[in-house]
């Protein structure tokens, strides 16, 4: 049987690469899948592939940069609460040009609305609809392995850890009612932050090489399995094929 048979999910950040490989993996387990995103065409396309595949979603466009984004996609998410499931997995693109240095506070105010502010109050609605529904949910929180160190982008590792916050508050605020919740840490997952990874830099991985959106999702899916990890909450788990274990300096003569 179908993991998530007759269960609701949102996932925001479905139009493509890690928010994409969850959401259709959610539905190939039997999941009604609400695609949240602010690019509608490629939002539209994952909704096609999980239909085409004999799944269920419904498409919804959202811009969680704005200070009310949260509440039109609670408001477009209505007929279809409470839910089950919650992943935020809706971040505005990386650009190196926005470093320490540089960047506008409109990119801080996008990343961190985003990430923090739209990640809390979205997960804690929906948390409470749980509880009130008497619903065993589930939240899930695509963080960073730069939640917890530099990259130069401040921004970005700023409104990372305030997630990582986030998700350790929800969880022990609902966890007495049964609401589960935790955070994935992506390594190098070539299309997102990633993107410029040379080969070489690829090698320093352990396991050898980049993640992929399914390596994401197979373990998303068994965070949000209440079969496999009934008994975790508040943890934040890197799937990063050992990246974080890398001295990344390279010293003489070694």
């Amino acid at each position: 049987m179908a993991l998530f048979a007759g269960e609701r999910a949102l996932v925001t950040g479905a139009a493509s690469s890690i928010g994409r490989g969850i959401a259709l993996a959610l539905a190939r387990e039997g999941a009604h899948v609400l695609l949240a995103d602010i690019n509608a065409l490629g939002n539209a396309e994952t909704a096609r592939q999980i239909k085409t595949a004999g799944g269920s979603a419904r498409a919804i466009e959202s811009d969680l940069s704005l200070p009310d984004g949260h509440h039109a996609l609670l408001d477009a998410c209505a007929k279809d609460l409470p839910l089950h499931m919650f992943v935020h997995s809706a971040s505005p693109p990386r650009h190196e040009r926005d470093g320490v240095r540089t960047v506008s506070e409109a990119t801080w105010d996008a990343m961190a609305t985003t990430n923090t502010r739209a990640g809390f109050f979205l997960g804690r609605e929906i948390a409470l609809g749980m509880v009130k529904g008497k619903i065993p949910g589930r939240l899930l929180y695509l963080t960073s392995l730069h939640a917890e160190s530099p990259r130069n982008l401040a921004h970005y590792s700023a409104s990372k850890g305030g997630m990582r916050m986030v998700m350790m508050e929800l969880a022990r605020a609902f966890g007495p009612d049964g609401v589960r919740v935790n955070a994935l840490a992506p390594g190098a997952v070539p299309g997102g932050g990633a993107a410029s990874m040379t080969g070489a830099m690829a090698e320093k991985i352990p396991l050898g090489r980049t993640g992929t959106p399914d390596d994401m999702a197979r373990t998303a899916l068994a965070i949000l399995s209440n079969e496999m990890m009934p008994y975790v909450t508040g943890a934040t788990i890197p799937v990063d094929g050992g990246m974080q274990l890398s001295n990344w300096i390279d010293f003489e003569g070694v």
